[in-house]
């Protein structure tokens, strides 16, 4: 297994996941690529004086995803994608587009209704283009 892909949202259900993908390269020598994903990339253009700054969605998910992964300590392999989109197509699009050993999510919301109506793991599950390992995290 050379790549394992986590999907990570700032939540603990993904941090978690990522957590145990993390764990996962450190034993199998894996690279692990996080991706973030937003539904709408709207940017904020933030002055002061005669200096402008344009804050965007993804680049602000993207910033977050690489404080956690520092907060890890790890010295895993990585990379990091913010994609804009449905955070099932995007997960497994990227999966298709880094060719991922593995997808890992959370299990949030895989249970009762949510089952029935659909979550994020349970669509991956079924269309992922690799193995898919959801942590149990609730």
């Amino acid at each position: 297994m050379d790549t394992i892909l986590v999907g990570i949202d700032g939540s603990s259900t993904s941090q978690s996941a990522a957590r145990q993908a993390v764990a996962l390269a450190e034993a199998m020598g894996a690279t692990v690529h996080f991706v973030t994903v937003v539904r709408d990339d709207d940017a904020s253009v933030l002055k002061v004086s005669t200096d402008e700054w344009e804050i965007s969605n993804l680049l602000t998910a993207e910033s977050n995803v690489r404080q956690f992964i520092t907060s890890l300590k790890s010295e895993v392999d990585y990379t990091v994608a913010a994609v804009e989109g449905s955070p099932a197509k995007a997960l497994i699009s990227e999966a298709e587009r880094i060719n991922a050993d593995l997808i890992v999510v959370g299990n949030v919301r895989m249970q009762g209704v949510g089952r029935v109506l659909g979550s994020v793991g349970n669509t991956v599950a079924h269309n992922a283009p690799c193995s898919v390992l959801i942590v149990k995290t609730v």
